[in-house]
Parts: structure tokens; sequence; C-alpha cells
């Protein structure tokens, strides 16, 4: 038929090439583990030498209904990702992410929630959690009683951050902040500190809640915490005299901000970071660069806790793959901020 292209191979097309049933190439095709191992090598590298030969593609959608999926993983936080006071925090979760996702061969819908009284909920009236075969969770805290219902139920997620068992194990993939916490506290002990603070909160996230046990449970031996002190909205200016008046010589704190807002009051008073005092920061930020100074503080591998995350979550979609719970290792960074104690008279 004039200016009629090529006819579209077809799945029964390969197969009577190959000399196999349709079946055998649809699971060549799928290729599901489980599937796989029922056929010959032989008669799967034949079907796999004619599919190469005639450079035959499978529907895309055809494929999608044979295995349920539409190869589409959710991406929900209970946080706005984007506006620029955040962004910093959740760009390099979504990077990798992303990067995973486009590795899979999976697309990525954000799910920004139906909002209840203005909290982000995953789950809400008009729910569209299904649209996605499976959902990665972020936030710095998560609703407690949403999470239990995902840990009861059978679609499949992953928590970016480490949860603690919400009526069963959390699959997830964190972050080692205690043991990140304990290294950077051994580090200041090794340059003479022995009176300690603590700038933030320890709880109830449990991202603050394992700075906390690393931090404490690091103490002993002569070193000891001076000075708990609780951020809230306090001017830096009253965080830095707390800070003074404790007698610790060096500062940890939680929160990068905290530490930026409080060094730049401590340079308009004359005093020198780490000459009059050291600060270590909890946790790495892209936006460091804002203060004068790099401070001493921990790699968070937000990417590589990302692309672990989405991994997972393929593996739990697919093979139905038992909870994982992985910690990813927080790497000290040296930093200027951290110096030998201070000698007084």
């Amino acid at each position: 038929m004039p200016g009629a292209g090529p006819k579209r191979l077809t799945q029964n097309d390969i197969a009577k090439l190959a000399g196999v049933s349709q079946a055998t190439v649809s699971l060549v095709l799928n290729g599901a583990p489980t599937a796989l191992a029922r056929i010959p090598q032989e008669t799967r590298e034949r079907v796999e030498q004619i599919i190469r030969e005639t450079g035959y593609v499978a529907d895309p959608i055809a494929r999608r209904m044979v295995k349920g999926l539409n190869r589409i993983l959710g991406v929900f936080t209970y946080e706005p990702a984007f506006p620029s006071a955040q962004a910093d925090f959740f760009a390099p979760f979504l990077l990798g992410i992303e990067e995973e996702a486009q590795v899979q061969n999976y697309d990525l819908l954000l799910l920004t929630g139906a909002g209840v009284d203005r909290e982000r909920k995953i789950f809400a009236d008009g729910n569209r959690l299904r649209i996605a075969d499976g959902c990665l969770v972020l936030g710095r805290e998560f609703d407690r009683a949403e999470l239990a219902r995902l840990v009861a139920g059978d679609y499949p997620f992953v928590a970016i951050g480490r949860r603690d068992d919400a009526g069963g194990p959390v699959p997830y993939v964190g972050g080692d902040y205690k043991n990140g916490t304990r290294v950077l506290v051994e580090r200041a002990r090794r340059f003479g500190h022995s009176r300690l603070a603590y700038i933030g909160p320890r709880g109830p996230a449990e991202s603050i809640t394992d700075r906390w046990s690393g931090f404490t449970g690091a103490l002993g031996d002569g070193v000891e915490l001076v000075r708990h002190i609780a951020v809230e909205d306090r001017p830096a200016g009253e965080i830095l005299d707390a800070i003074l008046s404790s007698g610790a010589t060096a500062a940890f704190f939680v929160e990068l901000a905290d530490a930026v807002r409080v060094e730049a009051v401590a340079r308009m008073r004359g005093l020198s970071i780490p000459g009059d005092f050291s600060v270590v920061v909890l946790g790495s930020h892209i936006r460091a660069e804002r203060s004068h100074m790099k401070f001493t503080a921990f790699d968070i591998p937000r990417e590589e806790m990302g692309r672990r995350a989405t991994a997972m979550l393929v593996r739990r979609i697919e093979s139905a793959a038992p909870v994982e719970q992985i910690l990813l290792t927080c790497e000290p960074v040296e930093g200027e901020s951290l110096g030998p104690r201070k000698e007084t008279d």
C-alpha cells in the first residue's frame, strides 16, 4: 500500500522467529527473575538474539498492563520542597531521587497532599496516592498516625530518614547522625575541650534525638555538658551570652542557621571563633557560604540517601522485598571553627 510504513513487530512475530511461544517471549521481556528461572538459558538467549537483530521494542503501555504498574514513583514531603527557605535542605534529596528513578526507568510524581487545616496529609479526601506504584516520604517530622497506616497497609513506601517503629518496622534510608555527632564530640575532646554547650532541641524528630543521643553518649571522662540552650526564637545575642556565661569552650549547634547568626554577633563584639570559643555544627548544609567561615560539621549524604531510597522502593514494588533499614555514614567536615581550647588565666 503506497505511503504505508513498515509493519510494527509484535511479540507473536518474535515468537515465530525464535520458535517459541508468545508466552515465553513475554516472560523474557518482563525480566522477572522467578519467570526467567523457568526458561532454559539457550531458549532465553535465542529470544534475546532475535530481539536484538530485529530491533523490537515492546509496547510500554502493554507491558505496564501486564505487570500492573504505571512505572511512576510518588514523592511526598511534609514540608514544601521548593521555597527558598528550605530548598537547600530538600534539593539534594530530590536530585538523588531523580537520578535513580531515571536509571530504574520510572517517572516521578510530586504529591503535595490534599491538606487538612493547612497541614499536608498523605491520606486525605481525594487521595491520589495509588496513581503511583509506590511512594518516597520525606520530612523533618512525620505524622505518626499516617506512618502507622502506611506500615499496616500493602502500599510500597520508603521513608527518607530514620523512623521509629510505627506498629512495625519502617523501611528507610537515613543518615547516621548519632555516630556522626559522636565523632565530632571526640574531635573536640582531642582539642582539649571538656566543657561543652548544646544549642538546639533534643527532639522529638528522630534526626534530632539521634544527634542528642550521640552527643550525650560521647560525654564522660572529664567532659561535661555545661549548658543546654533551647533556641526557639531567641535573638543571637542572647544565645551568645548564654554560651559565654556557661563557661563552655565549644558550642555544638543543631542548626547551621543558628551558628551563622551567633558567629556574626560574636564577630561584631570582637570575639574570635575558634580563638575565644569553638563552634561545631551537627550537619552540613548547601548554603553554608552565607557565613564568613566554614564550620566544622559532618556531611549529610542527602543525594545518596535519595538514590538508595529510590532503589529500595523499586525493589519493594517489583519483588515485594522485605523491610530494609539503612543508615549511611556522615563523614566529618574539617572546617575552621574548631580549634584548641582557649587557655584561661
